[in-house]
Parts: C-alpha cells; structure tokens; sequence
C-alpha cells in the first residue's frame, strides 16, 4: 500500500489529484469545528466536557459527521442526509416501477436517479436539522446539560441555523462529488472514511487516560489488528461462478466462445446491515427522552435497550444485523434478472439448464454466502462491544472504534488502494516496442 502511495505521489497526474483530494478532506474538517451562527462554543464544550452523550442514534450520527454533530457545527448533518437519502432511494426500486425502469436506462437513467437523490438529501437535511435544533433547545441534545447550547432561540435565530445546516449538507455532497470527478476513489466514502479516522485518536487517548490505560490501549490496538484482517480477508473474499458463452453467428463473424464467471462477494450488503440495525434499535431510546422518565416503559427502553452491553440489546441487534443483510442483499442481487440475461446472450452455467433452473441455482448460492456474510457482519458488530464492556470503557470508545468504524474504514481503503493502483498500471504500461 505505502509503495501504491509512494509511486502515485511521482506521477504528476496522480499526484494532483491526490492532493486535490487531501485538500477537499482538509476543507470537510475544517467544517466540522466551525459552529453554527446562534450556538454557544463554550456551552457546547463545557456539556460534553461533563456528560457527553447517552443516545445511541446521535451516537451513530455523531459518528458518521466526526464529531460535528454534538458540536452543532456548520456540518453538524455531515454525510448521514445523504446516506440515508441513497438507501431510501434504492429501497424505492423495489416499490416503485419507475426508479426500477430508470435503474435499468444507463447513464441517462443514472443520472435522474442522482439527482432524486440530491433533493431527498436536501429535504432530510431540513427534517434533521430543525430535529437536532429542537433537541438542543430542549436540553435532549446532550442529556444532563444545564447551560443552553443556544442561548438567544428567537425565530430568525432557529431559522439561519436550519439554512446554515442544510447548505452545510448540500456543500459536503458536492465536495464528494468533486472528489469522485476530479479526485481518487469515491467521494462520499471517502469523507465518511475521514469522519471516522478523525475519532480514532481521541478515542484511543481517552482509553489510555482511564485506569489500567496502559493494558487497556494494548488490548484495543491488538483487537483492531485482528479485526482489520478479518475484514480485509473477507472482502476480498468471493465466489466465482464460472459461465459459459456458446458461439453464435452474428453477420459474419463468430461471437461467444469464451468462458467467464459471475464474482459473488461474501459480504454483498457492505456496512448497510449494521447502521440499519444501529439506527432502528436506536429509535425507542429517542422516542423515551421525550416521555416521562417515572414512567414504566421509559424506564424498561433505559434499562435493556440503551446500553450497548444489555443483553437484550445485543440480542435484538445481532437478529437485526442478520435480518437485513438478508433483505439488502435480496434487493441488490437478483437471480432472476441475471439469469435472463445470461440466457439472452447465450451465456449458461456448465451443468445447469439456462432459464429458471439458472437462477434457482443462483438463489441457492446467493442464500448459502448470504448466511456466512451476515454471520460475519454480527460477530464483528457485537464482539467488540462485549471486549470493551468486559474492559469498563465508556459508550464513546464503542462508536469511535467498533466494527462499524473498521468495517468502513478497510473497505474504503482498500478500494481507494485498488483504483490508484488500477491508475498506476494504466500510466505506466509497457508497450509492444520495450
């Protein structure tokens, strides 16, 4: 990887974009810590100075954002807007036939699609910034609080920090999509990987700060190391079904003939699973914070399902994390569609009939990976928090380096690593006349 990065800083082309992109990383956390006209900085830092936060769902949120949510900052939304507006977006494939005919039209379809997406990014980011401003004038933002994160909450006040919010949004989605333009890699992974890997030294700091820092600090770097190689191991992990074209005349000339295989990745849901899991257990915790906390069940929701380390919660989520990657892989893998279109090119799998049978057997296989995937998916969710629970370090260490941060910081790099090296062989190929 350091020899990808080292060859690619001497190429010119590569090394402008390179430093194009470090720079729109540069500008995104700049962002992060700057706040919102109308918000207290001293407030905000002297409530997470003393109580931090509880909430798993602003947790998760906080997350993805690098720490500019709880700041309530110009980026305070981050990429989540986005995130979720792309999964609503694919899910409507499935309920819609108009997003499923424009899946299929190519670019031109592509780009409609893109851009249904950029007005639902734009619309949750008003929904989720007048939720998260109504949160931090309630005090629920960050629970135990006693100053006032806002201090004058006049109408005009609540009104620019909405629109700051929400152009905050729309100016990290078109940095991302600069970065994947002008850049190297994706644009938006990249920015939800730099969110996370700027928690990652604090959160390190903070472990070693507690007691048996020392110990604890090994035991956590040593538990990264092995989680990082099982997730390198299993993405770069994949079935190959081998598919054979039969020749066929078109014109004068001969086609097919060739053999190829279709590439089933172990894990074809990504991360989608467990912020899906995360997000939805999430929910009840958000919803008692507005109920009386004497009550029964705002009692009972505080006691098994926030805490990461309660039983039940661990239980839910692992069910959780198993149920949708069934469902996401479902959605982006279709056996039959892909049968169909071997068989219209004259492709088949050798000891298989082409049609129906084709795709039972693809359902098959599909089903047998899914299950290992998902499996791998939980473990790596919930082992991390049983460690750090066992270790009694805070909720804070569990979101900043829990497998959901692994997870998405290997697969973005590795996939950024793979596109510089893919670019690297394409600018310096060995022609006919070496």
């Amino acid at each position: 990887m350091l020899s990808a990065f080292a060859q690619a800083f001497r190429t010119p082309d590569l090394r402008r974009k390179l430093l194009f992109t470090l720079g729109i990383m540069a500008i995104f956390r700049l962002g992060s810590v700057i706040p919102t006209p109308g918000v207290s900085y001293p407030n905000v830092q002297q409530c997470l100075e003393a109580v931090g936060s509880t909430n798993d769902l602003l947790g998760l949120v906080n997350l993805f954002s690098g720490g500019a949510l709880l700041q309530l900052s110009i980026f305070a939304l981050g990429i989540m807007p986005y995130i979720t507006a792309s999964i609503i977006t694919q899910l409507l494939r499935v309920v819609i036939p108009r997003f499923e005919a424009l899946q299929k039209e190519g670019q031109q379809g592509q780009a409609k699609l893109t851009q249904y997406t950029r007005y639902l990014t734009i619309f949750l980011a008003v929904l989720q910034s007048t939720t998260m401003i109504t949160m931090a004038r309630s005090g629920n933002l960050i629970p135990g609080c006693s100053v006032p994160l806002i201090p004058n909450d006049s109408i005009m006040t609540i009104v620019i920090m909405i629109i700051v919010m929400t152009a905050g949004t729309g100016l990290i989605m078109w940095l991302g999509e600069l970065i994947t333009e002008r850049g190297v890699g994706n644009g938006m992974s990249l920015l939800i990987f730099t969110s996370i890997a700027a928690g990652f030294p604090s959160a390190l700091w903070s472990v070693g700060g507690a007691a048996n820092g020392v110990a604890n600090v090994t035991i956590v770097i040593a538990l990264l190391l092995v989680i990082t190689l099982l997730v390198v191991f299993v993405e770069q992990s994949q079935r190959r079904v081998p598919v054979q074209y039969a020749k066929r005349m078109v014109g004068r000339r001969m086609y097919g003939g060739s053999s190829t295989y279709i590439p089933i990745k172990i894990n074809m849901a990504g991360v989608i699973p467990v912020i899906f899991a995360s997000s939805l257990l999430a929910l009840p915790g958000l919803f008692s914070q507005f109920g009386d906390q004497t009550e029964g069940w705002v009692q009972w929701v505080s006691l098994n399902l926030l805490s990461p380390t309660a039983p039940l919660y661990m239980a839910i989520y692992f069910v959780l994390v198993l149920f949708f990657a069934f469902f996401y892989t479902s959605i982006t893998f279709n056996p039959d569609d892909v049968a169909d279109n071997m068989k219209r090119y004259g492709g088949f799998i050798p000891g298989i009939r082409a049609g129906r049978p084709t795709a039972e057997y693809l359902q098959y296989v599909i089903t047998r990976i899914t299950t290992a995937g998902a499996l791998y998916l939980a473990l790596i969710a919930i082992f991390p928090v049983i460690v750090f629970a066992a270790l009694n370090l805070p909720d804070t260490v569990g979101f900043a380096l829990g497998g959901t941060s692994i997870l998405i910081v290997v697969g973005v790099g590795l996939q950024t690593v793979k596109e510089i090296d893919s670019q690297l062989q394409q600018r310096h190929y060995e022609g006919f006349l070496r």
